[in-house]
């Protein structure tokens, strides 16, 4: 089981519009980015995943699950570009914040700190914990 980070700009796709696509999940489309696409490579049937709403929110607001591996992307005829499908899992009871993530020592390392720009990120199982303690999530999806 691996853990991993979605960014959404969420005025061109919102936590709110990911759980509307239910159990059948959605293409994580468009990304433009080798190491984002080798991330979505990595990925496993099940893996979970933070759902963080970028540039507008700066917060994680939910978790998601891996539900199709990677395959190619219907977004585009270029061969160089996969996604996986991801469906919403729960909402993080209370969101949490960038600056909080960077105000916690134990995150220092997080790739949500340290690859500020990468939309599709690694994220350690120890690092996903702690973000689901603050995200006051009791018993976080494994």
């Amino acid at each position: 089981m691996a853990f991993w980070l979605f960014k959404s700009e969420p005025f061109k796709w919102s936590w709110d519009m990911q759980k509307a696509k239910g159990e059948a999940g959605e293409e994580w489309d468009g990304i433009r980015n080798y190491q984002a696409r080798n991330n979505m490579r990595l990925m496993k049937l099940g893996d979970k995943g933070f759902f963080y709403h970028s540039n507008e929110g700066l917060e994680i607001v939910g978790i998601v699950e891996v539900c199709a591996l990677s395959h190619p992307d219907s977004t585009t005829d270029d061969e160089r570009w996969d996604c996986v499908d991801i469906k919403a899992v729960c909402d993080m009871p209370k969101p949490v914040t960038l600056k909080d993530v960077k105000a916690n020592e134990a995150l220092a390392q997080m790739s949500l700190v340290t690859s500020m720009r990468l939309s599709v990120q690694p994220v350690t199982e120890e690092e996903y914990l702690e973000v689901c303690r603050m995200g006051e999530l009791a018993n976080p999806p494994m």
